[in-house]
């Protein structure tokens, strides 16, 4: 399980989990007239306000969902990382690109992550590192890829 709060979100080299989102699959609109399902869409289920424990599985967190296990999931893709440090980024682009609500700050989960983690960064990371959060131990086996 992992469990927000106290020693539970840290993680090695002083980086913090912040918060902990699942989703379910569903339709996502991609262009007018095609949609496709997707697991993309998370919503934070435990976070530092709000801890509660979550339970981790050999394929991924309870109650979240992957709807193309040829690039989401599975054994090597169970649990998905970002660092709270790139939302500014993501945040800036919607402001510039005028999007509805662009200017909202985007909630965690919002780009698709299980674990939103600040402290810890993509190139901090190497493939078989190993990352114990609270009594989890969680190895990178692979860098994100896109889906088709």
């Amino acid at each position: 399980m992992v469990t927000m709060g106290g020693e539970g979100t840290q993680a090695a080299g002083g980086a913090r989990v912040m918060s902990i989102n699942v989703g379910r699959t569903r339709p996502l609109r991609v262009a007018d007239a095609l949609s496709v399902e997707s697991g993309i869409v998370k919503r934070s289920i435990s976070n530092e306000a709000k801890p509660i424990a979550v339970e981790v599985r050999k394929l991924g967190l309870a109650g979240d969902e992957q709807a193309d296990p040829s690039v989401h999931g599975g054994l090597e893709k169970a649990v998905y990382l970002y660092s709270f440090e790139h939302y500014a980024w993501w945040e800036k682009k919607r402001t510039d690109a005028a999007v509805e609500d662009g200017e909202a700050p985007l909630p965690f989960g919002a780009l698709g992550e299980n674990l939103t983690v600040c402290g810890l960064l993509e190139n901090d990371l190497w493939v078989g590192d190993r990352l114990i959060v609270g009594e989890v131990r969680l190895r990178v086996e692979a860098p994100r890829a896109c889906s088709r």
